[in-house]
């Protein structure tokens, strides 16, 4: 699929790549939802299905404040307060911590809620709101969104697949 240049495109990425995700973690058996040996986020570290799931919810969540913050005229921290770009590992880390008290069906349905949310966000917003103008460096609001929900469900999707098949003798 294509680089989404449009508020359309954007919503039938995120769409599309949503449901090709929750097709592959229909396949994971519950009882290897929370078994942690799949690559993590941080180099040397290793997560489970479940963690996964909760590192997107952590992503959908903060592109949300994010957009909160923008339409509210507040400073927007990126990538989080506290975080910055070179930590992405650890902000993984903290986002696996912030839902292990879930259990995998719970945070399924949690990052299901907050796609929802952000699908109407990027409803509420016009074509020349989310790629008009740069947002974040060259980076464009409707990119930014992009980078941070219909990529990592993609390249989710694909980390389950590969653990599936590693699983399959």
């Amino acid at each position: 699929m294509p680089i989404p240049t449009s508020k359309s495109e954007l919503l039938d990425a995120i769409t599309e790549r949503f449901a090709k995700l929750d097709r592959a973690l229909d396949a994971i058996p519950a009882g290897l939802a929370d078994e942690k040996n799949m690559e993590g986020h941080a180099k040397g570290t290793f997560m489970s299905p479940n963690n996964l799931v909760s590192y997107l919810i952590g992503w959908n969540v903060l592109v949300l404040k994010w957009l909160e913050h923008d339409r509210n005229g507040e400073t927007v921290v990126f990538p989080e307060v506290g975080y910055k770009w070179n930590q992405l590992g650890a902000l993984a880390q903290k986002f696996y911590g912030d839902y292990s008290a879930h259990d995998f069906d719970e945070n399924r349905r949690e990052l299901a809620r907050v796609k929802d949310r952000l699908i109407a966000e990027i409803s509420d917003r016009t074509d020349d709101e989310l790629y008009g103008t740069p947002w974040h460096g060259k980076w464009t609001k409707g990119r930014m969104i992009q980078f941070n929900s219909s990529s990592p469900y993609e390249n989710a999707r694909g980390r389950i697949r590969k653990w599936l098949k590693q699983k399959t003798p």
